[in-house]
């Protein structure tokens, strides 16, 4: 199969929003700017929302139990999955039929922010009700995966015609994201959690805009914030980002036609085997890092017995660690190739998730056993006081996990037509959602049968290492010369 790299996008008079914008001093035009600043700007719902600090809060407050609580964050996605898998490949193959993407991008934005602002609401007694929290947790998901695949088809047209650029416009918009998801843990860690219970210098007495502990204010205000970020950051987007060219067709003409290209897509795969071979490759290896991801921060919190304060710190670190991921994405892919750079990025996350499942309070990786109450603290800190959480907190799967994301949409880029980026994209999205339910299922089945959260990841671990393998398959993406 002919290989596309990045340089093959999109020509610049194809956009539709005008000539492509001068590039600025820094190298980078300034709709790749743009679009840098609203990945980054998106990201943080995962952040806050699904890892770090709403979903702890889900499932220890609201559920009230942690293992009940995984396994109902499990269905959850399993639910949004499943309609992702319904629903993104078609809107993928429709958009390219009709042509301009920020439309589409304004309704994504439209359902997100109203939808994070209500998780303010989502108490245990005299708000929301679990089940409609439960509600939006998957309309969440699963319109935050329609603009995933809306933004991931304008990074070619972002990136223009220049070798290489694509890689570094994808990982910097990781890199920023996990940039801004630290500057507002730490935020909220400085000015929501920290205030009242240590008397630092800087450090305010009482929690900003009288938010209070006791109701759990500080974890429930992850939403209004994740909304704010969002929509902020979808501004210059909106303005410089070029997009595609409209086609004349409607809506409806226009789903037809997607219909139509899906079917031509999926009949003629073998003429795209090396595509066809990494989607399948990335269903699995995607459903893992998609569970390290949602369940990340539930198992950190049932290991380690964090609360709110601890889990911040938490997402803080592996946040910085994220942005080294990002960073180190577009170097593994022009040293490497993406193909290879996915391969170790995957290797990378699975060595830290078999080492991560050896932790807890009472154990170092697997076989140092460590008694607390007779282990003197390591400092006299507010917290990580212990030898297996500090150990615990410097595991790096988040450069490996971040990177990832970053290579394998580089990956997509240098295999596809270009002709063809957003009805690929959806095909993508269906890739990273097809079986999404399969690997949240089998998490909630192998925690419903263990008993524990740590048997729960056990389908985790086989799936990064089927996923690791199928790559083996593809050929192309290798470095660019």
């Amino acid at each position: 199969m002919r290989e596309f790299s990045a340089a093959a996008a999109v020509p610049p008079k194809a956009v539709g929003a005008g000539e492509p914008l001068a590039p600025l001093k820094s190298g980078l035009p300034r709709g790749a700017l743009a679009w840098i600043l609203q990945q980054g700007a998106r990201d943080p719902y995962v952040i806050l929302i699904t890892i770090y600090i709403f979903s702890p809060y889900f499932s220890a407050v609201l559920v009230g139990d942690a293992v009940a609580g995984q396994a109902l964050v499990a269905n959850i996605s399993t639910t949004y999955g499943l309609l992702t898998a319904l629903t993104a490949p078609l809107l993928g193959a429709m958009i390219e039929q009709y042509g301009p993407r920020k439309p589409m991008m304004g309704i994504v934005l439209a359902i997100m922010v109203p939808a994070l602002v209500a998780l303010w609401w989502a108490m245990p007694a005299g708000g929301l009700p679990l089940m409609a929290t439960s509600a939006l947790l998957i309309l969440l998901g699963l319109v935050y995966n329609w603009g995933d695949v809306l933004s991931n088809s304008l990074l070619g047209r972002a990136a223009g015609v220049v070798p290489g650029r694509a890689a570094l416009i994808s990982g910097l918009g990781y890199a920023l994201a996990n940039g801004l998801s630290v500057a507002l843990l730490i935020f909220m860690l400085w000015g929501m959690v920290l205030p009242g219970q240590v008397d630092w210098p800087g450090v305010p007495h009482a929690p900003l805009f009288g938010l209070d502990p006791a109701r759990n204010e500080p974890s429930r205000i992850s939403g209004p914030l994740a909304a704010a970020v969002m929509l902020l950051g979808a501004i210059p987007f909106f303005l410089w980002t070029p997009d595609a060219a409209r086609t004349g067709r409607s809506w409806m003409t226009s789903m037809r036609a997607g219909i139509a290209m899906l079917r031509d897509i999926f009949a003629n795969l073998r003429g795209h085997r090396d595509v066809a071979v990494f989607l399948g490759a990335r269903m699995l290896y995607n459903d893992g890092m998609t569970a390290l991801l949602v369940f990340g921060g539930l198992l950190a919190a049932g290991l380690m017995k964090w609360g709110a304060l601890e889990m911040l710190a938490y997402g803080i670190s592996l946040s910085i660690f994220g942005v080294i991921g990002g960073l180190a994405a577009p170097w593994f892919d022009r040293v490497l190739g993406p193909r290879k750079a996915v391969q170790l990025e995957i290797a990378g996350s699975l060595a830290v998730l078999v080492a991560t499942l050896g932790m807890s309070r009472e154990k170092i990786l697997y076989v140092w056993p460590y008694d607390p109450a007779t282990q003197a603290p390591v400092w006299d800190g507010p917290l990580f006081r212990t030898a297996p959480e500090l150990i615990y907190l410097g595991l790096l799967i988040a450069v490996f996990v971040t990177a990832q994301y970053a290579s394998s949409r580089t990956l997509l880029i240098r295999l596809c037509p270009p002709d063809k980026t957003a009805a690929f994209f959806g095909l993508y999205a269906l890739s990273g959602t097809a079986t999404v339910w399969l690997g949240s299922l089998l998490v909630a089945v192998a925690t419903a049968i263990f008993k524990s959260q740590v048997g729960g990841f056990l389908p985790v671990a086989g799936l990064l290492l089927l996923g690791f393998c199928g790559l083996f398959f593809v050929r192309g993406g290798d470095p660019e010369t």
